[in-house]
């Protein structure tokens, strides 16, 4: 399996236990000039942009450390560039997604993992 199909596999899996958590799926893989935006999706009146991520090993701290700073300014231009085409009048967060495994699906979500400034 190519890692485009395999990451687009890793993607789904997190949706679905996102929409089991409670929250609504809006759009998934969001693509502006900055970069991409693997979910976003609706916690109550807060817009969630998620970062999925999945390393097979954990070296250099794993899935959940590989959005650096750089990531992170990336997805909030994107984020930014998604809302001004989509005006949101309540709160937004960025959560991060570190998959462990997949079978069966171990994950680390990261709420607010980091703020725009």
């Amino acid at each position: 399996m190519n890692r485009r199909i395999f990451g687009q596999d890793i993607e789904k899996q997190v949706a679905v236990y996102l929409k089991k958590a409670g929250l609504q799926l809006i759009t998934r893989n969001f693509q502006g000039a900055p970069g991409e935006i693997d979910l976003i999706m609706q916690d109550n009146d807060t817009l969630v942009f998620v970062e999925v991520r999945y390393r097979q090993h954990q070296q250099y701290g794993g899935a959940a450390a590989s959005v650096d700073w750089r990531k992170q300014q990336k997805l909030i231009k994107t984020a930014g560039l998604y809302l001004q085409q989509h005006p949101h009048q309540g709160p937004c967060r960025f959560d991060v997604i570190a998959v462990k495994a997949l079978k069966p699906l171990d994950l680390q979500w990261i709420k607010d993992a980091f703020q725009a400034m």
